[in-house]
């Protein structure tokens, strides 16, 4: 059975100095290596893409599993798992919740990366 994922503080932002720049502590690297695990399976890199190209910046739960051919309830645990590592929001809206991206997290990880990446 796969380990659960630590609780990660989503409020705060990823903490280190790039991998490149000096040999991580444990701690930042725990905080890294959770993110990326989080990320590390392709039903939540689907998830992501739908919601980073969504026109309306958020999708319902109902939507992102007709998106990806899994049921409401499969979709849900892997969205937990983002929640958990900060990389989505939800707004729960009467009976439904809809999710966004949260970009800058995904910017932090490339920053943290690679620095030099994509300027």
């Amino acid at each position: 059975m796969p380990k659960t994922l630590p609780v990660v503080d989503v409020s705060a932002p990823i903490c280190c100095a790039p991998v490149s720049a000096a040999p991580m502590t444990d701690e930042a690297a725990l905080h890294l290596a959770l993110r990326l695990k989080a990320l590390a399976d392709p039903v939540r890199i689907k998830l992501m893409s739908i919601l980073l190209t969504a026109s309306e910046g958020e999708v319902c739960t109902c939507d992102l599993a007709t998106g990806v051919g899994l049921s409401e309830s499969t979709v849900s645990h892997h969205l937990g798992q983002l929640k958990k590592a900060g990389m989505v929001q939800p707004v729960r809206r009467g009976m439904n919740v809809f999710y966004s991206a949260r970009p800058d997290a995904l910017d932090a990880l490339r920053v943290v990366l690679d620095p030099n990446c994509c300027t």
